[in-house]
């Protein structure tokens, strides 16, 4: 079955596609790009410092923010520093920052550059004197600017703003995504708190301001089971800062709404039916979302929708039908997505996508070692740097976690 897959991918995606079916007269030219460049070194384990999706790249595109470790096989704890540093990639330069307390293989230390000085700031995650916090650095006199009380788990495109989510509750319910410490009350006891949900941080003046509290999804979500307890996760602001999206999870059935706000607490909306749920995310603009959750409730796949209408749109021409990390160029022409590992030969596969046709392009596959199954593993991850000249991504083929990036070869 993974062949004959394989095989129509490859069929109907090749990089000139005249008369698409529907189309007539149609051609898609794909973009070219190199073979996997990597550009960090195998004598220790490196990766993006954030999440997929966010932008890891600095303005003029030299620099690449990335963690520095030497844990390869285990769960980081707050006892386990990371160091952050910049890649200067053309040169294969590892250029150290700081070092981390607070940070995971799944989503770095969270740092994101601030749209305010894209080539000199960037923010993340540390754990200090017992509690986690986000440091404004600036990268090039190494000199931090400010230091809040809150760990941030996304930006706002004008660098103004973030959310701050609870990171020890998220060690107890999705422990690979969390942090070590207990830098925050995880309030492990309490279902549906009030007091504790999606924060909203100004970074101008440090204060924050719960957006959205757990208990004020209740009505909205399915029942939390007995002993079990509500998390947020995944956030995400829209391309102009308007909206917030996140996912509103539990334990022990893993239980998944997504959900969208307004940046001043209003429109608070529900993304899909019952029973659709939700995994990964990326908007392509302020009003149009892609998820992947279960279309229909019946089958995974990349779902393109508007918020506030029930539109929804499978992407891929059903060959994105599975629950992949897609996420959408600048220009919003492409969206590149990977694939989990394969069970018999454990590859991970990068796929591109015209918008205009929804023709899929394979980019390549990398296989992971059985080694890094677990709490540990590296998902390819993909980021557009702020051109799309470049598409970032970690990869354990090498068998290190090292970063690699696509450059884009024509115009």
């Amino acid at each position: 079955m993974e062949q004959v897959r394989s095989l129509l991918i490859l069929l109907c995606s090749l990089p000139l596609i005249p008369g698409l079916p529907g189309q007539p007269g149609t051609t898609v030219v794909f973009p070219r790009f190199s073979e996997p460049i990597q550009i960090t070194d195998s004598g220790k384990e490196h990766f993006f410092a954030s999440y997929y999706g966010i932008n890891s790249f600095s303005q003029s595109e030299q620099y690449v923010t990335v963690l520095e470790t030497d844990l390869k096989y285990r769960l980081p704890d707050e006892k386990d520093p990371a160091t952050l540093g910049l890649v200067d990639w053309k040169a294969r330069r590892f250029i150290p920052l700081a070092q981390t307390r607070a940070w995971n293989f799944q989503e770095g230390c969270m740092a994101h550059w601030l749209g305010s000085s894209p080539d000199a700031l960037v923010i993340y995650n540390d754990f200090r004197d017992g509690r986690y916090v986000s440091v404004i650095l600036d990268v090039h006199r190494r000199k931090e600017v400010n230091v809040f009380p809150y760990p941030v788990s996304a930006v706002s495109p004008d660098g103004t703003q973030a959310v701050s989510i609870n990171f020890s509750r998220m060690r107890i319910t999705r422990p690979d995504y969390g942090y070590g410490g207990g830098g925050q009350d995880a309030r492990k006891n309490v279902p549906l708190p009030a007091d504790d949900g999606l924060f909203l941080l100004d970074l101008r003046t440090g204060k924050a301001r719960l957006l959205v509290s757990m208990d004020q999804v209740k009505d909205r979500i399915p029942p939390v089971p007995a002993q079990g307890i509500e998390y947020f996760c995944h956030t995400r602001f829209s391309r102009e800062g308007t909206k917030i999206f996140w996912l509103a999870r539990s334990i022990p059935d893993w239980n998944t709404t997504a959900f969208t706000v307004r940046t001043d607490g209003s429109d608070l909306r529900r993304c899909f039916p019952d029973q659709w749920g939700g995994s990964h995310f990326d908007w392509l603009n302020d009003r149009e979302l892609m998820v992947t959750a279960r279309y229909e409730g019946k089958q995974d796949a990349h779902i393109l929708f508007t918020v506030g209408e029930q539109d929804f749109r499978r992407l891929g021409n059903g060959l994105l039908d599975y629950d992949g990390h897609g996420t959408f160029s600048p220009d919003g022409k492409w969206m590149v997505t990977d694939t989990y590992p394969s069970q018999a030969l454990r590859e991970q596969k990068i796929y591109l996508m015209d918008m205009r046709t929804e023709a899929v392009l394979p980019l390549g596959r990398f296989r992971e070692p059985a080694e890094f199954n677990g709490f540990w593993r590296c998902d390819l991850h993909c980021r557009w740097s702020p051109r799309g000249d470049l598409i970032g991504f970690n990869s354990t083929r090498s068998g290190s976690r090292q970063v690699y990036i696509f450059q884009r070869l024509d115009p």
